[in-house]
């Protein structure tokens, strides 16, 4: 199938003609359609096009707006399995994951159109008679969305349904390993009636359409989901530009087991949260921090399991773990496995591609354990991006929040014990934007804020109340009916 842009109420063809191919990382001879390169013209394009329908949305109550995504979160809900086979056929993760894309995204829709209803401001006393003070927020333009390939409806449904809710108009570029999930999001927009004009769609790669966007004088608003070093450049442009900017970036999130631990309950957390998506979540497990008294016996335990994961089509019901989401995936995780044999660590299972039988013409990585990781190596401290697993044995809880801590990222983390002080403890002092307690390091809920602190992202968050506030901005007003000139914060001598 040949798939097109969604500029200017129409769907229309790169202005270069340029393509490229849309490829299912589990048969890579498996081609799903073929998408426009864009350029910087077709940015431009839908710039202006965007420009026109915040004129046309901004208007809109709010309340209206949120009928359209109320209307958006039916459609997904009727079509779910349909569209969880079109993604996991695009991007890898079986479709129990994918379904859970999906009702991630339908949920973000009901809770942005509640919101509809409450997009609160203040009334406060004013410090002078017969006036009024109030603070009521209001839309702020075009919102420049960036998003990554492991969650094809769940992030642009993030960053999508607020920013419409508050009364922008969107231009997205999806990452270019998943295009057409983002293509049927657009078209179950439009079917629930969204203005066209309101919603640009831009395909292509991140240094042509991402880039063009993101450094668009007539785009206030940008926000980005990708690694670390990409968003290091994104702020710095934005930073010069004076763009209002959400960053939310990489994760070496641990998960921490101690001695009082329930093992059969860690034991199916750190599976999911280390080998779900493949390792491809900014939150997934990548680092295990165990305590000296259960470290032997529970990693013999995760041994066993791991060995048994069962990698294959996402679409098949007897997979668990589905192939990379391409080939540059696979040479950055061997990488590593070289990098860990060369820092001492010990491969305990894993370490190489998976080409048996079936296997052989997808991106497929055997789920991967190095014990003996030391603190502070490279294997410890960088984000990998896949199915390997990094092992750390610790003597204290101490001990175990500090190697938690000592990364440059700050995004989630998970602590099992049964001592009720040790988990408040670590609510408290682990450095993360979320702890989980007796629970793997994935799993955000729609109605909460998501995101992490030092180099996983900006202080923003997405989800919940707050991203409300980024999308929209404060206005003041001042209504005085004295009917005389009264001056505010003049000293008139009263002590």
């Amino acid at each position: 199938m040949t798939f097109q842009n969604f500029i200017g109420g129409r769907w229309v063809d790169a202005c270069a003609g340029a393509t490229f191919e849309n490829i299912n990382p589990a048969d890579t001879s498996d081609v799903i359609g073929t998408f426009p390169r864009s350029t910087p013209d077709d940015v431009n394009r839908a710039v202006a096009s965007a420009k026109k329908g915040f004129d046309i949305w901004k208007r809109t109550p709010a309340p209206g707006r949120g009928d359209v995504l109320r209307r958006v979160g039916d459609l997904m809900s009727a079509r779910k399995d349909d569209i969880a086979s079109l993604m996991t056929r695009e991007m890898g993760k079986p479709l129990s994951e994918t379904k859970g894309d999906v009702q991630e995204g339908i949920d973000t829709a009901y809770y942005a159109a509640s919101e509809g209803r409450r997009l609160f401001g203040h009334t406060v006393p004013s410090e002078l008679r017969n006036k009024w003070a109030m603070s009521f927020r209001r839309p702020i333009g075009i919102a420049g969305l960036v998003t990554p390939f492991n969650f094809p409806m769940a992030i642009p449904t993030w960053k999508m349904f607020p920013a419409l809710l508050c009364g922008n108009a969107v231009i997205i570029k999806p990452a270019e390993d998943v295009p057409h999930t983002v293509t049927v999001l657009v078209e179950l927009l439009l079917d629930a009636g969204l203005p066209p004009e309101v919603i640009q769609l831009v395909h292509g790669h991140g240094e042509d359409a991402g880039a063009a966007l993101v450094q668009h004088p007539d785009v206030p608003i940008i926000s980005f989901t990708g690694s670390t070093e990409t968003g290091r450049i994104v702020g710095e442009i934005c930073g010069r530009m004076h763009k209002r900017l959400s960053l939310e970036m990489g994760g070496k999130n641990a998960m921490i087991v101690l001695n009082d631990a329930d093992l059969d309950l860690a034991l199916e957390g750190v599976l999911w949260g280390a080998f779900g998506t493949t390792g491809q979540r900014c939150t997934a497990t990548s680092r295990l921090i165990v305590q000296d008294g259960v470290h032997d016996s529970f990693v013999s335990m995760l041994e066993k399991r791991v060995r048994a994961l069962r990698l294959g089509d996402g679409r098949q019901a007897d997979t668990d773990v589905g192939p990379l989401i391409n080939r540059g995936a696979v040479e950055k995780v061997e990488r590593y496995v070289e990098v860990g044999r060369a820092e001492g660590a010990e491969l305990r299972c894993g370490g190489k591609r998976a080409t048996s039988a079936g296997l052989d013409r997808g991106h497929y990585f055997e789920p991967t354990i190095f014990t003996g990781v030391k603190a502070g190596s490279r294997l410890e401290q960088e984000e990998i991006f896949g199915p390997l697993l990094s092992v750390i044995r610790v003597r204290t809880p101490d001990e175990a929040f500090t190697v938690n801590n000592d990364v440059k990222y700050g995004l989630s983390s998970s602590l099992y014990t049964s001592d009720v002080s040790l988990a408040f403890r670590g609510l408290n002092e682990l450095d993360n934007g979320i702890t989980y307690i007796n629970a793997p390091t994935i799993g955000a809920e729609a109605h909460l804020p998501f995101g992490g602190v030092k180099q996983t992202g900006n202080g923003h968050r997405e989800g919940g109340w707050e991203v409300y506030e980024f999308y929209s901005e404060t206005k003041v007003g001042y209504v005085d009916f004295s009917g005389k000139l009264q001056r505010a914060q003049i000293d008139t001598g009263n002590a």
